[in-house]
C-alpha cells in the first residue's frame, strides 16, 4: 500500500504603511523594515553610488506616486529574507492591485526568478509579455 504525503507552505501575510520608496523594486514601511519585491528587477537608481540605469529614474518616480503613504499586504514565499535583511514581499494594495506586475506592465522592471521563490512567476512572466507587446519602458529602448 503507497500512501500520498501532502506537503503544505504556509505563506505570512502582512500589512504596513509605506514610508518611503528606495527604488523601484525596493522601500522602506513605517517601522524600518525595507521591502524588495519578489520577481522584480527595476533598473538601478542609485545616484549616490553613480549607478542610475536606462528607465532607473522613472521606476523610481512610479513606484513612489503608486507606493509613499499606501497601506500595502506583504506576502511572502519560501525564503522571507535575503542577505541584506530585507523581506522579500509580494505586495498589494487595498484595491487588490498586485503592485510588483503593475511595475512590469508598465515595462519598468523585468521579471525574474530567483529560487525558491518563485510562486507567482509565471503571472510576472506574462505582465512582461504584455509590456514587451505593447512596446512599453524598457521593451521601447532599442
Amino acid at each position: 500500500m503507497t500512501g500520498l504525503i501532502f506537503i503544505s507552505f504556509a505563506f505570512a501575510a502582512e500589512e504596513g504603511v509605506v514610508r518611503w520608496v528606495i527604488d523601484g523594486d525596493t522601500f522602506e514601511l513605517e517601522g524600518g523594515e525595507k521591502v524588495r519585491l519578489i520577481g522584480v528587477d527595476a533598473p538601478e537608481n542609485m545616484v549616490w553610488k553613480d549607478r542610475v540605469e536606462i528607465y532607473g529614474p522613472e521606476a523610481t518616480l512610479f513606484a513612489r506616486a503608486f507606493l509613499e503613504g499606501q497601506k500595502v499586504r506583504l506576502e511572502t514565499d519560501l525564503q522571507k529574507k535575503d542577505k541584506y535583511g530585507r523581506t522579500l514581499a509580494y505586495v498589494y494594495l487595498k484595491d487588490g492591485t498586485f503592485v510588483n506586475a503593475r511595475l512590469i506592465e508598465e515595462g519598468l522592471a523585468r521579471a525574474i526568478v530567483i529560487p525558491p521563490n518563485r510562486r507567482r512567476y509565471p503571472e510576472l512572466k506574462s505582465a512582461q509579455e504584455k509590456a514587451k507587446k505593447l512596446q512599453k519602458g524598457l521593451w521601447a529602448a532599442p
